[in-house]
């Protein structure tokens, strides 16, 4: 039986409090999906604590853990099981593993560096392996790390402190567990070049695949050896937070493949141990909370939100039940929506001055979300008249004569120069010379008193007068793409030197690059000081919207890009991973972002329903960590062609009752129609096999969802089409006796949800002798006594393997109708196969491949006939099911290839 270990997280350290739990009940950790068609609620561990000595009252001022324990106090339940590897536990920044410098590690020509991590945090650079140290003086080798997008860097020196550097062309696919292998190796001499090639491996040995291209730069280079240590971690010269994870083992060669320098190993070395000496003679130190470990698995991360007292009729017994949830629960307890996220990105800017102008009908004045900048006062205004563009809300619509007047604060950030942006949309351009102003500012004390920027048929405007009307600054070019949609408008205004200089840039939303600008001639003055929003809006502007106007310090990040179209074309990782950052939600994701489905602009939510849209859309898992209080995303595609994490044979010990396969309705869905918010539709049926809507009956499904474009409809609907129908008995719950089963325990412990289990050896009644399984959530009870349970919530995962090409076994496409052409005994060793399409391959190259007959698996050797029908030489009963077939029964690839989404 394992050991339970239960941590509390009190001022920032993790307390154990282990032997203040009650274990006459038993502890039971859910997590996932309750069934197949429910959401993943918060995860949920209730425990008992012994409070005879009053410690977890926490009003209780004389109490041990008094001012420590509140609400939502972070908890963790691992298990420690003995015989299990060790391992290095980085746990938090400033934990790091290091050996001194010696001649050995000081590589100057071709390196060669190798890491095998489980990667527990994202969001943030993360220090791999380095011979790097930034203080003063500069001593700088080189420095393995893995960038918050998941790109590897290699970076270098050689001189000491002038930095090269390469990053991978694409990003690390985490798997499911985070544990991968990396590398990297750089030749200082290609044939005259320089050449970083980054690699990954599913561990130390590899195989070894290329991470994208390599990445070659002229002329030769070469490596500093410098005095500086190799660190593991958190190299405590570099401000980055450094890898927080676990560190199984790492390489540095000298040489692409050449001599080991260092090799630590650390599942040789001893739980506990505060240093060691690798293969390769280096002797490490650990620093900070880094810790050698084995065997410790975290089953449970959370948060208790309450300490409710409890105590017998004697007043002897005391207890705090507690219900320790997963982090989901709080982030959706009294939640408002998010709002827009132009108003967010920009709100979060270096803006001075911020209108969004998302008021309410009604509104005579736009309110501004930052402190102590007045709201502009708006005449003729109709607030909330029409759609914004997709990163907006309903924003206000100008008529002949509207007015928008405010003051703008005043801000030495300003003082070298502003920028003023907007967004805006203008169904179409003004007559020919007539110019109506789009915005219009003030200024004071400088040489240009009034800031214009006007439009018409023909050109787009910008004029600068002074104090006497004189136009001191007066540019103007063709207004491409100026109207027509919704647009971003940016007037740049800034002191160089003894002159003054302006550059107005406008471009159409969605695009990735201005395109339009005009720059003004400098001219010799002063830029003064920026006062006021004053404009007056002419009817010739048509149906015109604004908003979102802002005045930065000129230069400043631009906040608008990608928040103006609302994020469309997000993953949804990569949604999810900005959210939480924005919101300061701890978030780790898996996979990789391009194999997910595209997501439509991020609309005003509550963050748990933008979270949940965004795993919805690409049909993924959004649910805790176990060994942090974090959020985990598994994508869709992670389930695809998965290797089993577990096999289960059913006749032998660990399977516990009863095992009862299911044919029943509850996921059958034959009639799929896709609806795109604020987009088109697509509908897919099934007209033909066993789940067919002629029959079956008709079972609907109409979701509507956030996709990114119309293209996605007809794939999305099919896939879910393909997911409804899919004929094969359903395995509701399989629960896995560790007790009986102690071998099982390394395989049960690594298999969460999204992962694929496989049984083995099943009745023949069940159906076929081996089942595939998805998990979808589990229940685990631990104890009292000799009790160790697991029991899985799962769903069939023959519809999550799809086509791969040239592949022997996924890689055929089925066929177009085929049956038998004569009937056959049970034993017969060829088959008569008619077909209605194309004829079968002959080709030996091609065979053998196994056929589906009447529920027979059926493996074809050979293929003979250039007409149909054919003859098939075959080995029968490969599945176990002997029986006669009659003429005109259907045959079809026992695994046919299906298209991925």
């Amino acid at each position: 039986m394992p050991e339970i270990r239960v941590e509390l997280e009190l001022d920032g350290v993790w307390t154990d409090v282990t032997a203040d739990v009650r274990r006459t009940d038993p502890i039971e950790i859910t997590r996932g999906r309750a069934d197949e068609g429910s959401v993943i609620e918060p995860g949920r561990c209730p425990l008992v604590l012994d409070n005879r000595a009053g410690k977890y009252a926490p009003r209780n001022a004389a109490g041990p853990l008094y001012g420590k324990l509140g609400r939502n106090t972070p908890v963790r339940v691992a298990v420690d099981v003995p015989g299990a590897d060790s391992y290095l536990d980085l746990p938090r920044a400033g934990s790091s593993a290091s050996t001194p410098d010696t001649a050995a590690l000081d590589i100057t020509g071709d390196l060669d560096v190798r890491v095998v991590v489980t990667v527990e945090a994202g969001g943030d650079w993360a220090d791999l392996v380095a011979k790097w140290r930034a203080t003063t003086p500069l001593d700088l080798s080189w420095m393995l790390l893995l960038g918050p997008d998941r790109v590897l860097w290699l970076r270098w020196s050689e001189d000491g402190s002038t930095v090269l550097q390469r990053a991978s062309t694409l990003p690390v696919s985490l798997p499911p567990t985070g544990r991968i292998a990396l590398r990297a190796t750089l030749d200082v001499n290609d044939g005259g070049a320089h050449t970083v090639r980054f690699w990954t491996a599913p561990g130390g040995a590899g195989p070894w695949t290329l991470l994208g291209d390599p990445v070659t730069s002229a002329g030769t280079t070469s490596i500093h050896a410098g005095a500086a240590p190799l660190t593991l971690g958190d190299n405590p010269s570099q401000t980055f937070r450094g890898l927080v994870g676990r560190v199984h083992a790492a390489e540095v060669r000298s040489g692409i493949g050449g001599t080991v320098v260092a090799a630590p190993d650390f599942s040789t070395v001893t739980p506990g141990s505060p240093s060691f000496t690798d293969a390769a003679g280096r002797t490490w130190t650990l620093a900070g909370a880094a810790a050698v470990r084995a065997g410790r698995w975290g089953r449970f991360a959370g948060e208790i939100s309450a300490w409710p007292p409890r105590r017998d009729l004697s007043g002897q017994d005391a207890t705090v039940p507690v219900e320790a949830a997963g982090l989901k629960r709080r982030l959706g307890q009294g939640a408002d929506p998010l709002a827009s996220t132009l108003r967010r990105s920009v709100g979060a800017s270096a803006a001075v001055a911020y209108w969004p102008m998302e008021d309410a009908r009604g509104a005579s004045s736009a309110f501004s979300p930052l402190a102590g900048v007045q709201p502009l006062t708006a005449t003729g205004l109709a607030f909330a008249a029409a759609d914004g563009p997709p990163g907006s809300t309903a924003l206000p619509r100008v008529s002949d004569g509207a007015t928008l007047r405010g003051p703008v604060p005043q801000s030495p950030e300003l003082a070298a120069g502003w920028q003023l942006e907007m967004v805006y949309y203008l169904p179409e351009l003004a007559a020919p010379a007539t110019f109506p102003d789009l915005m219009r500012v003030t200024s004071s004390g400088g040489l240009v008193t009034l800031w214009t920027v006007s439009v018409d048929a023909d050109f787009m405007v910008v004029t600068g007068q002074s104090s006497d009307g004189a136009f001191v600054v007066n540019a103007g070019a063709a207004p491409t793409d100026a109207s027509g949609g919704w647009n971003r408008l940016r007037l740049t205004v800034r002191q160089s030197g003894p002159d003054v200089e302006a550059v107005l840039e406008w471009f159409r939303i969605g695009a990735n690059v201005f395109s339009g600008s005009i720059t003004a001639a400098p001219v010799t003055g002063d830029l003064g000081t920026l006062a006021s929003v004053d404009v007056q809006f002419e009817g010739r502007l048509g149906e015109m919207q604004l908003g979102h106007l802002s005045i930065m310090p000129a230069g400043a990040a631009d906040a608008y890009g990608h928040a103006d179209n609302g994020w469309e074309g997000d993953r949804a990782s990569q949604r999810i991973e900005r959210l939480c950052v924005e919101e300061g939600v701890r978030a780790i994701t898996v996979g990789a972002a391009a194999d997910q489905v595209a997501l439509g602009p991020q609309q005003p939510a509550t963050l748990v329903d933008l979270l949940e849209e965004a795993a919805e859309v690409d049909g993924g898992h959004l649910l805790e960590h176990r060994d942090l209080v974090a959020l985990l995303y598994r994508p869709a595609h992670l389930m695809y062609n998965q290797t089993p994490s577990m096999v289960l044979d059913y006749t032998a010990r660990g399977v516990a009752a009863p095992l009862e396969p299911t044919d029943d309705d509850q996921a059958l869905r034959n009639d799929i129609t896709v609806t795109r918010r604020d987009g088109s539709s697509a509908r897919a049926v099934r007209t033909d096999g066993p789940l067919a809507v002629d029959r079956v009956g008709r079972y609907p499904d109409s979701p509507e969802l956030n996709l990114y474009r119309d293209s996605q409809l007809a794939d999305v609907a099919g896939w879910r089409l393909h997911l409804g129908t899919w004929d094969d008995a359903r395995y509701p719950v399989v629960t896995v006796d560790l007790a009986a089963a102690p071998g099982l325990v390394p395989a049960a412990l690594a298999t969460d949800v999204g992962d694929r289990i496989q049984l083995t050896g099943l009745p023949l009644d069940d159906g076929p002798g081996t089942a595939a399984l998805i998990v979808q959530g589990y229940t685990e009870t631990i104890g009292p006594g000799p009790v160790w349970r697991i029991a899985y919530t799962c769903t069939p995962a023959g519809p999550w393997s799809v086509a791969v090409t040239d592949d022997p076994d996924l890689g055929r496409a089925d066929t177009d109708g085929a049956t038998l052409a004569t009937g056959s005994t049970a034993t017969a060793t060829t088959l008569s196969v008619a077909s209605t399409g194309r004829l079968w391959s002959t080709a030996p190259a091609d065979y053998p491949l196994d056929l589906a007959v009447a529920g027979e698996r059926i493996t074809v050797t050979a293929m003979a006939g250039s007409a149909s029908p054919q003859t098939a030489t075959v080995t029968r009963s490969v599945n176990g099911v002997v029986k006669a077939q009659l003429a005109g029964a259907d045959v079809r690839l026992w695994q046919p290839a299906t298209l991925a989404l």
